[in-house]
C-alpha cells in the first residue's frame, strides 16, 4: 500500500532517548517528533457503554455511567488489568565499524595498527538497549509480547508494574505473524489476563490500550475500533484491527481491552507520516495471536500448511463471467506441478468455496485456513469447475517460504496465419522464438502475447499490458490470437457479457474478467 506511509515502530524505545518524564513532555509540548521505525496498533472491541452495563459478569466491575453529566470511567477496568501488562527491556549487542586514522595513534602503537587494523578499520561491539511492551496470559508466567520487540535480543528483562524483575526466556516466535512468546518463573502466582473474541467486536465499540510508550510505563490510552480486517500489506496470515486509541513507540506488544478487560487485539503498527501518533494504530486481533500462541508454547515455532496453489479473490467481474451469483470463495490461477493441490487433481480455475464444510470468503481467508492445518493432515475442499462442484480430499503438505509456482510447459508452435489477431481491444500474437526474443520473455510460458492494449477498453481499465501473455480464455488453455478469437466468440454465443481470461505478466498469472463487447 505505497500510499500509506508505515513507520514500522518498533515501538520500542530507545531508553537513551528517554531523559525523564518531564523531559519528554517538553519535548511534546514543543511540537518536536521523533521518529517511528515499527509500530504496531493495539486492536480492541466492546459494545456501547450501556450495553456492556447489562451484560458484564458478576465479576466484573462495569464503567461508571454518566453521573451529573460527567462521562463514565475506565478506572474499576484499568486497576484490574494494569498488573499484568509489563515492561520488555531487551539488550542487543551491535557491531559499528570505526575508521581510524593511523597516523593521529601514538607512535607505540602505529606499526601494530598498520599490521593488523583491517585496513584501518575496527569492529567495535556495542550494546543498544530498546523497550516494549506486553502481557502475562498465564499465572505461570507466560508473556506475549511483538517478535519485533525481542529479536536479536541477546537478554531479555521482564518488568512488571509493581516493580518486580524477572529475567526472561524466549519461548518461541513467528516473524509472519510478529507474535513472540516468553517466560518468567515466580514462586507465587502472578497477575494475567485472558483473550477475548475479536470476531464480535464492531466498529464504534470502545477499547482500551495499555502499554509502555516511549517508557512512561502502564500509560492508559482509549479510542474506538475504526475500522475491522484491514489488510496493510503486512502478509497474508493477519486482518488487523484499526483503533484511534493512541499509541506510540514502546507500546509494541502491548494489550487492548474490551470494556470486559478481556485482550482482544495486541498493539503493532501504527501509520504516521511523523512518527508519532496521528490516531491511526493496527492490532493483531486475539484469535490469530492465541492460535500462535499455541503453537509457540508446544513447539517453539510455527508449521504451516501448504496446498500448493496461487488464489486471488472472486470479484463480481469474475463471478459474473463464469456464471456465479455469489463472490464467495478463491479462484484457482496456478497449480504448482507436483505440489498436494496438483497430486489430488486441482485445476486451474477452479474457485475454492469451501473448506471441511465451512466457507471461504475470499483468498485471504483461504490462506490463513489452510496455514493453520498440520502437514500430512486430510482436508476437503469443494470446487466448482465450469458450472460443476466437487469435492476434492487433499494431504496438506509443510509450507516452505520460498515456495514458488512453477512455470508452464513450452508453447505449441504456432503456423504463420495464426500469429497475429485482435480481440476485446488487445493486440495478440503467438508466442514464437522470435517474439520470445523481442519481448524478452522467460522460461516456457505458453500463451498468447499482447502487443498492444486500447487505452479505451475494459483490458486497459484492468490493467493489462504489452508484453502480458494470455493463458487460457474461459478456462482452455490457448495457442495462438485465433484460438483467443474462438473462445470469445463461443462465450458470446452463450449470452456471456464477459469471458474469464488468465494472464501472466510481471506479477505472476492472475484471472481477468474482461468484457466482450
Amino acid at each position: 500500500m505505497p500510499s500509506l506511509n508505515f513507520r514500522i515502530a518498533k515501538v520500542r524505545s530507545l531508553r537513551g532517548r528517554l531523559l525523564t518524564a518531564a523531559a519528554a513532555l517538553v519535548v511534546a509540548g514543543s511540537g518536536l517528533g521523533i521518529a517511528i521505525s515499527r509500530a504496531q496498533t493495539p486492536q480492541s472491541y466492546a459494545p456501547a457503554p450501556m450495553m456492556v452495563a447489562a451484560n458484564m459478569p458478576a465479576t466484573a466491575a462495569p464503567p461508571r455511567m454518566l453521573e451529573n453529566g460527567a462521562p463514565f470511567s475506565f478506572a474499576d477496568l484499568v486497576e484490574r488489568v494494569s498488573p499484568a501488562v509489563v515492561t520488555v527491556t531487551v539488550e542487543e549487542q551491535l557491531t559499528q565499524t570505526s575508521n581510524i586514522d593511523p597516523s593521529e595513534l601514538p607512535e607505540p602503537f602505529r606499526d601494530f595498527f598498520n599490521q593488523f587494523g583491517q585496513g584501518h578499520q575496527f569492529q567495535q561491539p556495542r550494546k543498544a538497549v530498546s523497550m516494549g511492551s506486553g502481557f502475562i496470559i498465564d499465572k505461570s508466567g507466560d508473556i506475549v509480547t511483538n517478535n519485533h520487540v525481542v529479536e536479536n535480543g541477546k537478554k531479555i528483562t521482564v518488568k512488571l508494574p509493581d516493580g518486580r524483575e524477572f529475567d526472561a526466556k524466549l519461548v518461541g516466535a513467528d516473524k509472519a505473524t510478529d507474535i513472540a512468546v516468553l517466560k518468567i518463573k515466580n514462586d507465587k502466582p502472578l497477575p494475567s489476563v485472558e483473550f477475548g473474541d475479536d470476531r464480535q467486536v464492531r466498529v464504534g465499540d470502545w477499547v482500551i490500550a495499555v502499554g509502555n510508550p516511549f517508557g512512561l510505563s502502564n500509560t492508559v490510552t482509549a479510542g474506538i475500533i475504526s475500522s475491522i480486517g484491514r489488510d496493510i500489506g503486512n502478509g497474508p496470515y493477519t486482518d488487523f484491527l484499526q483503533i484511534d486509541a493512541s499509541i506510540n513507540r514502546g507500546n509494541s506488544g502491548g494489550p487492548t481491552f474490551d470494556l470486559e478487560g478481556k485482550v482482544i487485539g495486541m498493539n503493532t503498527m501504527i501509520f504516521s507520516p511523523s512518527g508519532g501518533s496521528v490516531g491511526i494504530g493496527f492490532a493483531i486481533p486475539s484469535s490469530t495471536v492465541r492460535e500462535i500462541v499455541d503453537q509457540l508454547k508446544v513447539h517453539g515455532h510455527v508449521s504451516r500448511g501448504w496446498l500448493g496453489v496461487t488464489i486471488q479473490s472472486v470479484t463480481p467481474d469474475i463471478a459474473a463471467s463464469v456464471g456465479s451469483k455469489t463472490t464467495k470463495g478463491a479462484i484457482v490461477s496456478a497449480v504448482v506441478p507436483g505440489g498436494p493441490a496438483a497430486k489430488a487433481g486441482f485445476r486451474q480455475g477452479d474457485i475454492v468455496l469451501a473448506l471441511n464444510g465451512k466457507s471461504i470468503e475470499d483468498n485471504r481467508d483461504l490462506t490463513r485456513r489452510v496455514a493453520l492445518l498440520a502437514a500430512g493432515s486430510t482436508a476437503t475442499f469443494s470446487v466448482v469447475h465450469e458450472g460443476t462442484q466437487r469435492n476434492i480430499n487433499v494431504t496438506i503438505g509443510s509450507r516452505k517460504e520460498d515456495e514458488q509456482v512453477a512455470s508452464n510447459g513450452p508453447p505449441a508452435a504456432a503456423s504463420s496465419a495464426e500469429e497475429t489477431g485482435e480481440a476485446m481491444g488487445l493486440g495478440l500474437a503467438a508466442v514464437t522464438p522470435e517474439v520470445r526474443r523481442e519481448y524478452n520473455l522467460v522460461g516456457n510460458i505458453s500463451g498468447v502475447l499482447v502487443t498492444r492494449v486500447d487505452p479505451n477498453s475494459d483490458a486497459a481499465d484492468k490493467g493489462i499490458e504489452p508484453g502480458d501473455v494470455v493463458v487460457m480464455i474461459a478456462n482452455q488453455s490457448v495457442r495462438t490470437p485465433k484460438e483467443v478469437k474462438l473462445r470469445v466468440a463461443a462465450a458470446q454465443a452463450q449470452g456471456h457479457k464477459s469471458v474469464l481470461v488468465l494472464v501472466s505478466g510481471t506479477g505472476g498469472q492472475r484471472f481477468v474478467a474482461l468484457k466482450i463487447a
